[in-house]
């Protein structure tokens, strides 16, 4: 599974990538994180074009805090084209945490293994915060 990092997310995508190594889930799970860099995205690419690129290459998109509200916003966007074989977008309900408390990054990690592992039963499901 690909996962598209959100630009603000980038110190945080390491230190969740360590855990999900240091747990020994990449020996069972394939995960990938890619940058906006990576994909040619500016950081100030809106909603849209953001949720489209990773819909495309069936990556899922990892954040903290794209936009609730605007035409271009990731729920407008996801309200207007999701379709049951969407993948989910998830969100990190806190990043500050995620960096701070292991326990916290414990159970992110286990979510999105989770997610990962069952992930036609996540399709269409719009947005999955986590833990």
């Amino acid at each position: 599974m690909i996962f598209l990092i959100d630009h603000n997310l980038k110190g945080h995508a390491l230190v969740l990538f360590g855990a999900i190594a240091s747990q020994g889930w990449l020996d069972i799970v394939p995960i990938r994180f890619v940058t906006f860099l990576e994909m040619e995205l500016s950081n100030d690419s809106d909603d849209r074009v953001v949720w489209r690129l990773a819909q495309e290459n069936q990556m899922i998109l990892l954040t903290a805090n794209r936009s609730m509200k605007g035409k271009d916003s990731l729920e407008q966007v996801m309200r207007e084209e999701n379709t049951s074989g969407s993948l989910p977008v998830i969100t990190i309900s806190n990043a500050d945490r995620l960096l701070n408390d292991s326990e916290y990054r414990g159970r992110c990690v286990e979510s999105l293994v989770e997610i990962v592992l069952d992930i036609d039963s996540y399709r269409g499901a719009r947005r999955i915060f986590i833990p």
